[in-house]
């Protein structure tokens, strides 16, 4: 991989805990009061007006889309500037002029979002649900170890970090009702995932293997799939999630560059049995370490590792385009829940409270099963940096709002 940052010294006065170093340089897309939304980077506690900055209409757009699709030679091109101009203090000033204090901005979603594919590539995750939902049959359907299982989810509901959460209303019927009835969900769950956004687009009919994925793949970003369990019991059968995920699905507003993550890479899991030749990712380790935290109204509930997640991103795109399908600009695919094997590493509240039977008891003595009207949810999460750093993702939160 090209454009892979070492930690060096910069002219910046940057905290030494930084999330936002060299080593990251995350892009948004952000606005202040009376201007119109243009793309930053994050560095430090402060954000750098990227169109200001190089003049280049490219920026300015609203969107990382434009940039995004003029491919990887262009990222790295700009990786490099940006290095360049906060490590050599002959740049400082021409760029601290086009530096805003990170608090002072508004952030929206970061890109225009093309198609949205939701992956189910925890095998920890799919063995609680499998457990759930099917004690007396194995805990895996048979063609998990074969393929990542995903959907087609909404573009147009993916939002930025902050957008309210209306309770989701629909159908749903309990085992015990004689027929459904109509009303708020009242399993309203998140999903805490990791997102990957396309930049590069891909010819209809051509497949994209797996050792192509950073040619196509900008970046990384925090995902809540937000999930209605008892509307999504209903309807999935036999078709699959429709109603119960497609009300609301929140990414958080900075895009790590891949080429901030190469500390990151790690092996994935052995897998057996091996998959098909097209899945088969040896010597490619899009496994990544990356650690997320889950909190519930300020009150930490788990820690789900990515590095368990039995598909890589590498596979999941492959996997997505082997029939043809062409990639977009915009793209966005997610991982599906992250869940580890201990009950403080699950990334959902239907594992975190088993199906609703084991409610959690938070610190001030209230419980919860799913998530109730005035809750807020707040997923961040870090990997390894060069040198000893770390890589922030910043956060994806939500409250929730009662249905209208």
């Amino acid at each position: 991989m090209t454009g892979t940052t070492a930690v060096t010294a910069s002219w910046l006065d940057l905290p030494a805990d930084t999330g936002y170093g060299l080593a990251n340089l995350p892009h948004g897309v952000f606005s202040t009061a009376g201007t119109a939304p243009r793309t930053g980077i994050a560095i430090g506690d402060q954000v750098l007006d990227l169109a200001a900055a190089t003049g280049d209409d490219v920026h300015a757009t609203g969107t990382l889309n434009a940039f995004l699709a003029q491919g990887p030679a262009a990222w790295a091109a700009l990786r490099a500037q940006l290095v360049d101009w906060f490590t050599d203090s002959a740049h400082r000033g021409a760029v601290e002029p086009h530096l805003l204090p990170r608090a002072d901005v508004r952030m929206h979603l970061p890109i225009e979002v093309a198609d949205y594919v939701d992956f189910y590539s925890s095998q920890h995750h799919a063995e609680n649900l499998g457990k759930m939902f099917r004690p007396d049959s194995a805990a895996l359907t048979p063609n998990w170890k074969h393929l990542p299982i995903g959907y087609h989810g909404r573009a147009g509901t993916v939002q930025v970090s902050g957008t309210p959460v209306v309770r989701p209303c629909g159908q749903r019927k309990a085992p015990a009702d004689d027929a459904p009835t109509f009303g708020p969900s009242q399993r309203l769950d998140i999903e805490a995932e990791v997102g990957f956004v396309v930049g590069a687009g891909s010819e209809l009919g051509t497949a994209v293997p797996v050792g192509r994925f950073a040619d196509h793949v900008f970046g990384v970003c925090l995902v809540n799939d937000w999930s209605s369990r008892d509307l999504q019991a209903w309807e999935y059968v036999p078709l699959g999630p429709f109603l119960g995920k497609s009300f609301l699905t929140s990414v958080s507003p900075w895009v790590v560059p891949l080429a901030a993550l190469e500390a990151a890479r790690v092996d994935p899991p052995a897998r057996d049995p091996q998959p098909l030749p097209y899945l088969r990712d040896d010597g490619e380790r899009w496994g990544l370490d990356i650690s997320l935290e889950v909190r519930l109204n300020g009150e930490v509930l788990s820690r789900p590792p990515f590095e368990l997640m039995y598909w890589t991103p590498a596979q999941q795109l492959a996997h997505l385009t082997v029939n043809g399908a062409s990639l977009r600009t915009g793209d966005l695919f997610a991982s599906g829940t992250v869940s580890g094997p201990g009950a403080d590493q699950r990334g959902s509240f239907i594992e975190l409270s088993w199906g609703g039977k084991e409610p959690l008891t938070l610190a001030d003595g209230s419980t919860r099963t799913f998530l109730e009207d005035g809750d807020e949810v707040v997923i961040t999460a870090s990997a390894p940096g060069p040198d000893g750093s770390r890589i922030s993702f910043g956060e994806v939160t939500g409250r929730v709002e009662p249905a209208r």
